[in-house]
């Protein structure tokens, strides 16, 4: 029996952090076309609206090169329509020559999501829908306020009911609207053929060429994974139809793969043709620090996290704070290829600072003075992103590792 392809858990890590962009130096300079290149190579940039320092999507493309700004991202989105604004597992932005295969997706989660809705709120939803279509084709582009009921009183008040979220997200859903831009956080939709460029919205591929699409994409930027993983990355197929996909490009699109696990266990799993070579090949990560955010997409795969970097890692936002081990927002810190700690910190804006809570290394990790260096530096370049004049340490502030 030959053996199958194998790769080492350093391996594993050192290829994931090259294909998610974190294997060359962030010390580097990002215009607008060196950033779409980014964003294509990672597929997708999870949008959130937490905002303790910056919000998830600037972080995470600052964590890959110190020279991007917030403001190159609102000019690709909104004036140069490089990109737009749906979901994959998570509301994100996409590069607009995907937005093909997100047609496909309108159209197969249309009657699912359309009965789902109706069930919600009644059965004249769909009817009310085409009133706020009607509206905006005619006033223009809306915020979720601007239906609100307290807006509308009076004899053009068409409608009773409290359209301002619950249409606008069915038809974004659905693609009937898109997102224009954004005030603020708050979105702002415009029907679909005033914000996606005529080439990318003529047409929606057939579901064969979405399927296979979405599978070789996500095993590109994945390197390796399960079926669901696969077929997870963009959320636009079934574990199943991912499955079968893998099973039908066996040998030329996927092989089977082993991968070692930091318990020194393996997983075998679907990979590159290339795995080997590929993560043989993969960049040596930087050895500095990193403070990357929690929806980061290095993250977003738990299993695979505390598999292949022993990072056991849950974001507490929605438990109770006396049920919490670390706090609200808890930032993972990354050296080279291995998670070293975790560090709640936030911005004060009153007080101009970067406050500092808590930092926890990971077991058997110790802050030296060398590793303490690189810390500095790096709160620094985050305190210049965050637009602060000082970092401030609460007493305490370094605590113990919890195993």
């Amino acid at each position: 029996m030959t053996a199958l392809p194998t790769i080492t858990a350093e391996e594993g890590r050192r290829l994931i952090h090259d294909l998610q962009g974190l294997g060359e130096s962030h010390r580097r300079k990002m215009d607008d076309a060196a950033l779409m290149d980014l964003i294509r190579r990672l597929g997708f940039v999870q949008v959130d609206s937490i905002n303790m320092l910056e919000r998830a999507h600037h972080m995470i493309l600052s964590s890959r090169a110190t020279g991007y700004r917030p403001v190159q991202l609102k000019r690709l989105l909104e004036k140069k329509r490089h990109l737009f604004e749906n979901w994959t597992h998570d509301a994100s932005v996409i590069p607009s020559d995907f937005y093909p295969y997100w047609m496909r997706r309108f159209e197969n989660r249309r009657r699912t999501l359309s009965d789902r809705y109706a069930r919600w709120h009644g059965p004249d939803f769909l009817k009310e829908t085409e009133q706020v279509l009607n509206h905006i084709e005619t006033n223009g582009a809306v915020l979720s306020r601007d239906l609100s009921p307290e807006e509308r009183k009076g004899p053009g008040a068409w409608w009773n009911w409290h359209p301002s979220k619950t249409a606008l997200e069915y038809l974004w859903r659905v693609g009937e609207l898109a997102i224009c831009r954004r005030e603020g956080f708050q979105k702002v939709y415009d029907l679909t053929h005033r914000v996606i460029p005529p080439p990318h919205r003529e047409a929606p591929v057939d579901h064969d060429a979405l399927v296979d699409w979405s599978c070789r994409e996500a095993v590109k930027r994945l390197g390796f994974g399960t079926a669901g993983e696969i077929a997870g990355y963009w959320d636009l197929i079934t574990t199943d139809e991912a499955k079968a996909w893998c099973e039908q490009n066996l040998g030329t699109e996927v092989v089977p793969v082993r991968v070692e696990q930091i318990d020194g266990g393996k997983r075998t799993l679907f990979g590159r043709p290339d795995l080997v070579e590929a993560a043989q090949q993969a960049s040596v990560a930087p050895p500095g620090l990193r403070i990357l955010n929690p929806f980061d997409p290095v993250m977003r795969d738990r299993k695979r996290l505390k598999g292949l970097f022993g990072f056991d890692y849950r974001i507490e936002v929605f438990v109770p704070a006396e049920k919490r081990t670390y706090g609200y927002y808890v930032f993972p810190i990354l050296e080279g290829d291995r998670m070293v700690g975790r560090i709640d910190m936030k911005a004060d804006r009153a007080a101009d600072v970067l406050q500092i809570t808590a930092l926890w290394p990971e077991p058997g990790v110790s802050f030296g003075k060398g590793r303490m260096k690189k810390l500095e530096s790096e709160l620094d370049r985050q305190r210049k992103f965050g637009n602060l004049s000082g970092i401030r340490f609460e007493d305490g502030w370094m605590r113990p590792a919890i195993a």
